[in-house]
């Protein structure tokens, strides 16, 4: 990537995001100096103003913006709130939401940032408000991996970015993210039979960790429709690729401290997390390039194959320009594999694990099954969907009581904006903690316990649009493969259910349902038995 800017674009960058620490330091050297000389014998009218300007700029530096939300107590000096947000901050946030309210600020760092809790505010500043609000933050780590917001993700919310996110919605959309004839049904579908495969493999005298077969089957999925091609599940290649990505993942869930201190990235023996971003970010888009050149050697216009032809076509027909480029194909590709791949197997992970703790649920989405499929062992289709309000209401429940991305993406004022009364500054961060949505006692009555009934009405029918269930977030920023994602969730753990009984090891002790707070919320690592129904 090289750094993926220039030299001096990167220099650009860092004072920019320095900017008030370096004025901040300057000044400080300067008042001790003007202090110093004020209170030697060399008293002069010129050094009693120079310490009266610099005592000026570090208040006007120092001072909090008027009427911004409030802020909790316990902010200290240069690294603000991060102290106490500790390793689980979306539970600290919501903590804080019963003392300070559904929007309150946080400093991280230097930076002021706006916290939105509840269904509430979140609907209404991302929904209502989605004019102000639909921007995205100046955040190194995301900018790194993004070149900058080349992207759909992290993109500004601008021309480009409408056009890039429309273009590649439609283009997925023919793709087969959808329902019906045509969609990519089939191709999960084959792919959840290929999982099923590789985990009868197992014994049920051996347990194991199924996490690896959980990222690969949806790795396929990503590949099938962005390659126009699967791999086999020992593939070398596809298994470093995916060992990659888990890699960069894992350290982008590490990289806090450089996330709000973007210097630390030039300081020898604190930047290794900087260098493991981009060298992991480097194999990644230098994979997704040699696929384009491929590609682009056997590409037919008239009969696209895959996503990565629709974009080449797009770029032929109307040519590059300042909203796409061929850049923009390795980036959004990119964004399809970190957010794809790792948010559906990781949820996939939660569900089995709440199906080990919770054998009842695991019976009664089984019975189900059963039910209407009888001892047909295919995976199930989406047009059976609506025959399995259980297992369709066991699935949201698991999106719902572990949340992967429990603080969502961070937003962006477009502009100045007054909202519920305070004055939230252009360019200030906007942080949704999703958590305290999915979790609110005043919509789901003793939010800790799993209870797939919350999502079924008095009919036993799936509540279509429940309230405070935002596992996409919600606004302009939506997931754009929201649609996929349910395809998967309910194909895979559908025929996972319908094919295997999950449970622990004799006299194994139950696992923590905490998880570990980083990109995403991940589950521990269990070794699971499974028995072939």
């Amino acid at each position: 990537m090289n750094e993926t800017l220039s030299h001096t674009s990167l220099c650009l960058y860092f004072l920019n995001r320095l900017r008030k620490q370096a004025v901040v330091v300057v000044a400080m050297s300067a008042l001790l100096s003007a202090a110093h000389s004020l209170f030697s014998s060399h008293l002069t009218v010129q050094t009693i103003a120079v310490f009266v300007v610099v005592l000026l700029t570090l208040l006007v530096f120092f001072k909090r913006r008027n009427n911004l939300p409030p802020s909790p107590s316990g902010s200290w000096p240069v690294v603000g709130h991060l102290l106490s947000l500790g390793r689980a901050p979306h539970l600290k946030l919501t903590e804080w939401r019963q003392q300070y309210g559904d929007v309150y600020t946080v400093r991280m760092g230097m930076e002021d940032v706006v916290v939105l809790n509840g269904y509430r505010a979140i609907k209404e500043a991302f929904v209502d408000y989605k004019d102000a609000f639909s921007c995205r933050p100046n955040v190194y780590t995301l900018n790194l991996l993004t070149s900058f917001g080349k992207d759909i993700v992290n993109s500004k919310f601008n021309q480009a970015y409408k056009e890039k996110r429309k273009f590649a919605f439609s283009a997925l959309r023919s793709l087969g993210m959808r329902m019906g004839p045509g969609s990519m049904e089939e191709n999960i579908r084959d792919e959840a039979r290929q999982l099923c495969l590789k985990l009868s493999e197992h014994g049920e005298a051996h347990p194991c960790d199924v996490t690896d077969r959980l990222a690969v089957s949806v790795a396929n999925i990503i590949c099938s429709m962005v390659f126009g091609k699967r791999y086999d599940y020992d593939d070398v290649k596809f298994l470093e690729l995916i060992k990659v990505v888990n890699k960069l993942v894992a350290q982008l869930g590490s990289s806090q401290l450089m996330t709000v201190f973007p210097f630390l990235r030039f300081v020898p023996g604190v930047n290794s997390t900087n260098r493991v971003l981009v060298e992991c970010s480097n194999e990644v888009t230098a994979f997704i390039r040699q696929e384009i050149t491929k590609h682009r050697e056997t590409l037919d216009s008239e009969n696209p194959r895959d996503f990565i032809d629709i974009l080449l076509c797009e770029l032929q027909t109307q040519g590059k320009t300042d909203c796409f480029t061929e850049e923009n194909i390795v980036w959004i590709i990119q964004d399809m594999f970190i957010a794809g791949m790792e948010t559906t197997a990781t949820t996939l992970r939660w569900g089995l694990l709440y199906m080990v703790l919770c054998p009842e649920d695991q019976q009664k989405v089984q019975a189900e099954l059963d039910s209407v499929l009888g001892t047909d062992h295919d995976v199930p289709t989406l047009a059976h969907r609506s025959q399995f309000p259980y297992t369709e209401a066991t699935i949201r429940e698991i999106q719902r009581i572990r949340a992967i991305a429990p603080l969502g993406g961070p937003h962006a004022a477009v502009e100045d904006t007054t909202f519920r009364g305070y004055d939230i500054p252009a360019g200030a961060q906007i942080l949704p903690n999703l958590w305290s949505a999915n979790m609110d006692p005043e919509f789901w009555p003793d939010p800790e316990k799993f209870d797939p009934r919350r999502f079924l009405d008095s009919d036993r029918k799936v509540v279509s649009r429940p309230d405070s269930f935002l596992p996409f977030s919600t606004g302009r920023r939506v997931c754009l493969g929201e649609q996929l994602a349910k395809m998967e969730l309910f194909l895979i753990f559908s025929s996972l259910m319908k094919q295997f009984t999950f449970k622990l090891p004799e006299g194994a002790a139950a696992p923590s349902t905490d998880g570990t707070m980083g990109l995403t919320l991940v589950p521990p690592t269990v070794n699971m038995c499974m028995s072939q129904r």
